[in-house]
């Protein structure tokens, strides 16, 4: 099985460093462990994005580990569209609009 091509939304890069950095800043390392867990469901989601369910053509894909989910949208030619790196306990759909 052969991993598609994937992209970031600038929006869910910054949510990515913010979440790492507030990890790290409550445990040496966890920041770290949660950069990995998110790479991990990634890789995950690249081998099989049609794994998770599909609401009104968004997918959401929860984080080992942590209250995190990735959130994202197959586009046309096979590109992964990362939207949102979204905790799952705030702020409901508030990346709808990207």
């Amino acid at each position: 099985m052969t991993s598609r091509p994937f992209q970031f939304h600038p929006e869910a890069e910054l949510e990515l460093t913010e979440a790492a950095e507030w990890y790290e800043e409550r445990g040496a390392g966890l920041g770290r462990e949660f950069l990995r867990s998110v790479r991990a469901k990634v890789d995950e989601i690249r081998r099989a994005p049609e794994r998770w369910p599909s609401v009104r053509g968004t997918r959401r894909a929860l984080v080992a580990r942590f209250p995190y989910a990735v959130v994202y949208r197959e586009l046309p030619g096979d590109m992964i569209r990362i939207i949102a790196i979204a905790h799952v306990r705030r702020r409901p759909r508030y990346w709808s609009a990207r």
